[in-house]
C-alpha cells in the first residue's frame, strides 16, 4: 500500500497548464527526487501535497496516521529563542514526559504515595525507548553535520541570515524524524561538506521522502526514483538520477517525433477544413473539425529553446583589479578576521568556506551595500562592476519581468526586451506575470538578464546557480568561461566552477 496516492492531478497557474491528469505513488521507504525545468511546477507540487494549494482537480491521498515533515524556509518561528532551544522543540513531547516524571517523583516524596511508582516506571520506559538520554548526542550530530556549530547554538534566531535560518529549520526537521520528508531545495544554503553529510543522512533515512533539487550530484546519491515534470505530465522513473537521464533521452526523442507528427496532422486537417467547410465535402470537413476538437494535444517540447548567455565586456584591467587590505566585514561586529587578498585583471577567483561564515557579507561590502568595519579595499579606476545578489528581493514584486527590464533600460524596444528575456530562458507567458509569483529559477533568470544588458569588466556573483535548472547552469558556465574580465564568485557547487576558476580563497583559513 502506498503512503501517497496522486490521481489525475490537474493544475494551472495563470494561463499555464502545469499538470494534466498526472498520477504517481510514493511507497514506504521510497526516496524520490523531483526534477523539471524552472517554472515547471516543482515547488507548486510540494505545496499541493502539503495542502497549501488546492489543485484544479484530482486526488491527493496520504495514508492516515503518518507524520509528514516539510522544509518551509519561510516558516514563522519565535525569533527570541536561541538555536539550541529551538532545536529542542523537536523533542517537546519528551521534555513534557520528563516533566511529568519529575512531578510524580516530587509528589511521591511529599505524600509518600508509592502507588505512583508504576506510572513513573511507564514514563521512564517511554523516555528510554525514545533515546531521551541521548538527545544531546543526536542534536550534536545534526548541528555539526549541517555546520550550525559554526554559527553558535546559543545565538538567537532573530539575528540569523536567511541561509542560516534555513539550516536551523532543516536541522529541526531532521531531528523530528517524521515518516515522510518533503524538502524543497534543501542544499541551497549548504556548503559542499554539509551537502555530502545531508546526502549520507538521507540515504540512510528509513522513512520516505520527496526532494526537489537542482543539484544533480546530490540527487544521484539520495534517490531511488525520479519524478520528472515536463509537458504538463509527471512521469516516474525507477532508479537513480543517471538511470533517469538515460531513460528520458530515449523518451524525449520519441516525444519530439510524436509532437511533430501530430502538428503536421493538425495543420493538414485544418487546411482541409478551410478548403471544404462550405463545399461538397462539408460533412467530411465538419467531422474532421470534431476530431480536431476532441484531439488530446501534446504540449510543445519546452526544451527546444535553451538559454544562451553572453556577458558584454569592456577592456579588462591590465594589473590589479582589486586590492583588499586588513578588511574586517560584519554588521555590529566583525564576522571574520582581517582579510588581505587581491584579484588581478582577467583573474577568476572563487571564495569558499562554510555557509554563514560571512562570504555574502564580504561581497556586499565590496559593492558598498554595507560599510566595512575596519580596513580598506580599492578597485582599479577603470573597473566597472556587475553584481548578482543571491537573495530574490525586488523593490516591487508586483512588476513584471518586462516592466523591470523596461524601467532599467527604457531605450529598449518591446521586441528587444522580449528577445533578451527569451535568450535568458524566460518563457514568453512569464514576461507579463508579477515577478514575485515566478519560481526561484525564473526570478534568477530575470536578474541575470538585467546583468547581461550592461557592459562590465569585473563580475561579483553570489550563489548565481541557486534555483537554476541544468541547462541554465550550463549556459551560465559557458558565458563565464568566455568572459575575459575578472570574476569574484561565491558558490557551493564545486562542479560549476572547478573547470574554469584560476584561484580559490578559503575564508576558513582566515579564522584558523
Amino acid at each position: 500500500m502506498s503512503l501517497l496516492e496522486v490521481r489525475k492531478l490537474t493544475h494551472s497557474f495563470i494561463d499555464k497548464l502545469l499538470y494534466n491528469q498526472a498520477s504517481f505513488d510514493l511507497y514506504k521507504g521510497e526516496h524520490m527526487g523531483i526534477v523539471g525545468q524552472n517554472g515547471a511546477g516543482k515547488s507548486t507540487l510540494i505545496k499541493i501535497l502539503m495542502g497549501e494549494i488546492i489543485p484544479d482537480s484530482g486526488m491527493i491521498k496520504w495514508q492516515s496516521t503518518i507524520r509528514i515533515g516539510h522544509l518551509d524556509q519561510y516558516a514563522e518561528i519565535n525569533g527570541t529563542k536561541s538555536i539550541i532551544d529551538y532545536l529542542k522543540t523537536a523533542f517537546a513531547h519528551l521534555f513534557e514526559l520528563e516533566k511529568k516524571l519529575n512531578d510524580l517523583y516530587q509528589e511521591m516524596s511529599i505524600t509518600g504515595d508509592y502507588g505512583l511508582l508504576e506510572q513513573a516506571a511507564t514514563y521512564q520506559e517511554k523516555l528510554e525507548t525514545s533515546d531521551f538520554y541521548l538527545l544531546e548526542s543526536h542534536i550534536d550530530k545534526v548541528v555539526y553535520g549541517l555546520g550550525i556549530h559554526a554559527i553558535g547554538i546559543d545565538r538567537p534566531i532573530q539575528v540569523l541570515s536567511g541561509g542560516q535560518r534555513a539550516k536551523v529549520i532543516l536541522a529541526k526537521l531532521l531531528l523530528e524524524r517524521p515518516n515522510v520528508l518533503l524538502l524543497d531545495e534543501p542544499t541551497n544554503f549548504l556548503d559542499k561538506e554539509h551537502v555530502d553529510w545531508l546526502a549520507n543522512y538521507l540515504s540512510a533515512f528509513d522513512g520516505a521522502y520527496i526532494v526537489v533539487s537542482h543539484d544533480f550530484d546530490f540527487l544521484e546519491k539520495i534517490s531511488s526514483c525520479i519524478c520528472d515534470i515536463e509537458f504538463g505530465t509527471i512521469k516516474k522513473y525507477a532508479g537513480k538520477y543517471s538511470d533517469f537521464l538515460r531513460q528520458k533521452e530515449h523518451l524525449r526523442e520519441d516525444y519530439i517525433r510524436q509532437y511533430d507528427a501530430q502538428q503536421k496532422k493538425i495543420v493538414k486537417t485544418e487546411e482541409f477544413i478551410r478548403k471544404n467547410i462550405a463545399g461538397v465535402n462539408s460533412k467530411i470537413a465538419q467531422g474532421r473539425r470534431k476530431q480536431i476538437e476532441r484531439l488530446e494535444r501534446l504540449a510543445p517540447p519546452a526544451f527546444t529553446h535553451k538559454p544562451a548567455f553572453t556577458f558584454q565586456e569592456i577592456p579588462s584591467v591590465a594589473q590589479v583589479a582589486l586590492r583588499v587590505n586588513n578588511l574586517e566585514v560584519g554588521y555590529d561586529k566583525p564576522l571574520l578576521p582581517k582579510l588581505n587578498f587581491s584579484v588581478l585583471g582577467g583573474e577568476k577567483l572563487v571564495i569558499t568556506g562554510f555557509n554563514g561564515i560571512g562570504k555574502s557579507t564580504l561581497l556586499k561590502t565590496l559593492v558598498q551595500r554595507i560599510s566595512a568595519v575596519t580596513g580598506s579595499f580599492q578597485f582599479a579606476q577603470s573597473v566597472k562592476i556587475g553584481y548578482f545578489e543571491q537573495d530574490l528581493i525586488w523593490e516591487n514584486g508586483a512588476k513584471t519581468p518586462f516592466q523591470i527590464i523596461s524601467d532599467v533600460y527604457p531605450k529598449l524596444s518591446v521586441k528587444e526586451i522580449r528577445s533578451r528575456l527569451a535568450q535568458c530562458g524566460v518563457k514568453n507567458t512569464h514576461t507579463t506575470q508579477a515577478v514575485a509569483t515566478l519560481s526561484g529559477g525564473e526570478q534568477s533568470k530575470v536578474k541575470l538578464c538585467l546583468l547581461l544588458l550592461s557592459s562590465y569588466n569585473f563580475l561579483i556573483l553570489d550563489e548565481p546557480t541557486n534555483h537554476l535548472d541544468a541547462e541554465t547552469k550550463e549556459a551560465l558556465q559557458k558565458a563565464l568561461i568566455q568572459f575575459k574580465g575578472s570574476v569574484l564568485l561565491v558558490s557551493h557547487e564545486e562542479k560549476f566552477y572547478q573547470q574554469w576558476a584560476d584561484r580559490f580563497l578559503n575564508i576558513e583559513d582566515a579564522i584558523k
